[in-house]
């Protein structure tokens, strides 16, 4: 099969949709690339390099469309590109069935496939192909760079000679991939980051991320992300006035918020009112990645920044993968390519559209004649649900003692337990054994007792360089291994020699423990 990329023809766009190392695999797979001249040169990818890759450069977009049995593709096509659309041609591309359902019908009518890089499913099989997660990370990355550009101070705080700078206090609206990204970009910078997410669930990423996650004093049980595949869902209106009332809370305090709140086919929630934006500090900066979808600060100019009459900047840019085009074309290139592999199975250059395939039926909006959109929900959850945790049983003051009580007369009952019979063993072994060898074998009997009783009483959390060095010195007992090493018995010159090489191995792991450990701890 033949599987040609066309120059973008949308306004502005850089990415495209064949890289030359996305063209080497396809050609493993079996399949032959085309690439229009001059495609990939916003991406920094010139014809010479398509070209070294094995990639036949077709002058004209007519022409390429003729030829190539698939057509990947970065943007929807727009009326121009539907009409080269041809029976039995397959479409990859973002599509927006929704918002194209003309172009959707039309495709079927005609008896063309297409394959919408948005409706790939959200399950971990078809993460390697999720092309809406690749485009959201650069998004995310991005829109704390365009914050940062148009924002007048650092973002570390700092203290100088000549005065102190306080560090910039970060608002990140949904704590999806794009959220997460500017979460990760953002406190990498030195600003103070929180974050806010109507799933609970997300908390814990947040926190790990260096972020503070902003809790709601409102009691109400959210829909579990499993459920909705991965994306938020719609709050009921007590929830969102709560919520709405932290934001206004936080609105003077922070200097940029990040609006990311997205759910799928239906427009923006607005999260950030006009209230809200008139509270903000002059020369604080709102960067709104939902600006396509009519934003989540209704303030929002699509693709355009504007500046508040109190001097907040609202960036509400759409094409924010695209201004980092490389990047968004290789990682998006190589969504295509697994996609390709997925439907290549015998890496023989044939297309095998499987539609039981939960990944191929769920992008697929349009096959055989017949629209196949919405896909049925994939028989795999896209995410493993939460398990209910059972409340802890709160205990009287009463049952706690008895609890403590009772596991302290197990313990006295086990200890009790072991001595006896390690007494017992004790005046068995005398019964037959020389005085002489009884004085060492009790020292070596009580000596294992007691360092069992201290090394096991130790918490994990407590072996540090201080434990590190206490194994290195309680290694004195090389000092009686090197006593005996001279002796005339050959066994016991032995015996001495392992000992000196195990303590050894016990002293200078234990320093050597220390000195990694406290490494650990250096910047340098």
């Amino acid at each position: 099969m033949k599987i040609g990329t066309p120059t973008e023809v949308f306004e502005g766009e850089r990415r495209v949709a064949m890289t030359p190392d996305s063209a080497a695999q396809l050609q493993k797979l079996g399949h032959t690339c085309l690439i229009q001249s001059g495609a990939g040169l916003a991406s920094g990818f010139d014809d010479a390099a398509y070209a070294n890759a094995g990639v036949e450069v077709v002058k004209t977009a007519a022409a390429l469309w003729r030829e190539a049995d698939v057509v990947a593709k970065v943007r929807a096509p727009d009326t121009a590109e539907m009409k080269k659309l041809r029976e039995g041609q397959t479409l990859i591309s973002f599509f927006s069935p929704v918002a194209d359902e003309a172009k959707m019908k039309a495709a079927a009518k005609k008896g063309a496939t297409v394959v919408a890089m948005e409706m790939i499913p959200r399950i971990s099989r078809a993460q390697k192909m999720d092309a809406l997660s690749s485009m959201a990370n650069i998004a995310g990355y991005r829109a704390v760079i365009e914050a940062g550009n148009n924002f007048g101070r650092f973002f570390t705080g700092q203290i100088t000679a000549a005065g102190k700078v306080p560090p910039a206090k970060v608002l990140v609206i949904g704590a999806g991939v794009a959220g997460l990204a500017a979460i990760g970009t953002s406190t990498s910078l030195g600003a103070i980051t929180l974050a806010f997410d109507v799933r609970p669930e997300v908390a814990e990423q947040v926190e790990s991320m260096g972020a503070e996650f902003v809790y709601l004093d409102f009691e109400e049980e959210q829909t579990d992300g499993a459920a909705t595949g991965g994306y938020a869902s719609v709050s009921s209106p007590e929830f969102r006035e709560a919520q709405l009332a932290k934001f206004r809370e936080l609105a003077p305090e922070v200097d940029i918020v990040i609006c990311t709140a997205l759910i799928p086919n239906r427009e923006a929630p607005e999260l950030w009112t006009e209230d809200m934006v008139a509270a903000m500090k002059p020369g604080s900066v709102i960067v709104d990645l939902a600006a396509e979808k009519g934003g989540n600060c209704k303030q929002t100019v699509m693709d355009e920044k504007i500046v508040t009459e109190n001097g907040v900047t609202i960036i509400g840019y759409t094409d924010f993968p695209s201004r980092m085009g490389t990047q968004a074309s290789t990682l998006y290139a190589t969504n295509i390519r697994h996609l390709m592999t997925d439907l290549t199975p015998e890496k023989d250059g044939q297309i095998d559209h499987n539609m039981e395939d939960d990944v191929i039926r769920g992008a697929t909006i349009a096959h055989a004649s017949a629209v196949t959109f919405p896909p049925p929900p994939p028989k795999v959850a896209a995410i493993a649900a939460q398990p209910k945790k059972p409340a802890a049983k709160e205990l009287t003051p009463e049952e706690k003692k008895a609890a403590e009580l009772a596991a302290f007369k197990a313990q006295t009952k086990n200890q009790v337990m072991l001595l006896g019979i390690g007494g017992a063993l004790l005046l068995l072994v005398g019964l037959v054994a020389p005085a002489s060898f009884m004085q060492h074998f009790i020292v070596f009997v009580l000596s294992v007792f007691i360092g069992f009783q201290v090394i096991w009483g130790v918490a994990h959390s407590l072996h540090t360089p201080l434990m590190a060095i206490t194994n290195a010195i309680s290694s004195i007992i090389i000092l009686g291994a090197l006593m005996q090493i001279g002796s005339g018995s050959g066994l016991v010159i032995l015996l001495a020699a392992l000992s000196v090489f195990m303590c050894g191995i016990n002293i200078f792991g234990g320093f050597l423990v220390t000195r990694r450990m406290l490494a650990m701890f250096q910047k340098s």
